[in-house]
């Protein structure tokens, strides 16, 4: 195996649409996504996997049934399985999760926001 540095910036400077995470790295059955938002997206939850959202750029409102939640820049926050959620960003946000490969973006709801096929950057 290759072991080799990753520049978060160059890594988002090739991110160009919103809502559509892209693998970074894999490390042991997860994946780390890098991905840019703007704008609201669904409710839904993960029935089987925690979410983790770290805000590397911008400000990240994250909707929840008991109350809303700001994430800023150089914070993190992690969403348990089962949880509904609700992001929002009101500017563009770039964010690092860090989920189980089986994660899709959409959880428990299907639509044309959900992404199946990850793309490697």
């Amino acid at each position: 195996m290759k072991i080799e540095k990753k520049n978060l910036g160059e890594k988002f400077d090739l991110i160009k649409d919103y809502w559509n995470p892209k693998i970074a790295g894999e490390i042991n059955e997860n994946y780390l996504k890098l991905a840019k938002v703007k704008g609201e997206f669904d409710w839904h939850h993960h029935e089987n996997e925690d979410e983790l959202f770290l805000v590397i750029k911008g400000s990240l409102l994250i909707k929840l049934k008991e109350g809303d939640k700001k994430i800023n820049e150089g914070e993190f926050i992690i969403i348990p399985k089962g949880v509904e959620h609700k992001p929002v960003a009101e500017e563009e946000v770039q964010l690092l999760l860090i989920e189980p490969k089986s994660t899709l973006n959409t959880g428990n709801v299907k639509n044309e926001k959900t992404i199946t096929t990850l793309e490697w950057i």
